[in-house]
């Protein structure tokens, strides 16, 4: 199969990344089904999505009519069968809990065309460990694109060793037809590349606020200023989602058993007061006060 035979394509998941994700499927021209078990989550999707793109219409990223296009490509169902009965790609988004993409797999195994592939965008999780449920190891990758998806230029795909490389191409280059860089790992390894560098520097900060070095604004503004990072790790955090960072470290101690991969105490308790970022107003910063501008 080449890139030529991919004409349909399945995002599984329409929360932060999954939505994002089918938006750049349906700007790369295939037909995109976008697929969510809560038909509030695809309303929320669409007017996000509507938002967004009209930015770009504004800012002349993009004109009117192709934009018209793309949305005329891009379909959403809650249904899973009507999603993926007819992908030549599925790309599964759901929340970063190993049981939870292990059982989605079985499903997208039985419903989707035998010659499709299945990617994972999992921010840790190496595919083997959900391929296994599948009749299709050869066919199963990881793909993980980096929040948020219409800004962040990257795509991790990475080979298992049960990983073909027919796949791994196609997936380099569907990533290239939806405009991302695309970037080839050829063996596995728990929270790829990205996520590994930047999980040792944010362990490191929230060691050294934990341990009252310094506060978490001031550990952001050093990174900011003497590092010259964009966005501070604590910043960073409230971004992706406090609840995502978690779930890693929930991942990778269940994984290697070793307590200093459990998560934080100052991450748990963010977690157990709903505190889980922007996306719920606060997390270490208060984003319902006009002064917090994080870039």
């Amino acid at each position: 199969m080449t890139l030529e035979n991919i004409n349909r394509i399945a995002v599984i998941g329409a929360g932060s990344m999954g939505h994002q994700i089918a938006m750049l499927s349906a700007l790369g021209g295939f037909e995109t089904y976008l697929q969510d078990i809560e038909q509030s989550s695809l309303d929320k999707a669409k007017e996000s999505l509507q938002f967004q793109m009209n930015k770009w219409v504004t800012k002349g990223k993009i004109d009117q009519p192709s934009l018209d296009a793309a949305f005329s490509r891009l379909h959403a169902t809650t249904d899973l069968q009507t999603a993926v009965s007819e992908a030549d790609f599925v790309i599964e988004a759901v929340v970063e809990k190993l049981d939870v993409k292990r059982d989605l797999f079985a499903k997208l195994d039985q419903f989707a065309p035998p010659h499709a592939i299945l990617a994972t965008n999992s921010s840790t999780i190496v595919n083997s460990k959900i391929a296994e449920v599948t009749s299709r190891p050869d066919k199963v990758c990881n793909m993980h694109f980096f929040f948020p998806p219409l800004v962040m230029d990257c795509v991790e795909v990475v080979k298992s060793e049960q990983t073909s490389d027919e796949a791994a191409d196609l997936a380099m280059a569907v990533s290239e037809k939806m405009n991302r860089t695309a970037v080839l790992l050829h063996k596995e390894i728990s929270g790829f590349i990205a996520n590994r560098i930047l999980g040792a520097l944010t362990k490191e900060a929230v060691e050294l606020y934990e341990e009252g070095y310094a506060s978490f604004e001031d550990i952001d503004l050093i990174c900011k200023k003497a590092l010259n990072h964009p966005i501070g790790p604590f910043a960073l955090m409230d971004l992706s989602g406090i609840d995502v960072a978690y779930f890693v470290n929930q991942q990778r101690y269940a994984e290697t058993n070793d307590p200093a991969d459990r998560p934080a105490a100052c991450i748990e308790e963010k977690v157990k007061a709903g505190e889980l970022g922007r996306k719920t107003g606060k997390g270490w910063y208060d984003y319902s006060k006009k002064e917090v501008k994080q870039s």
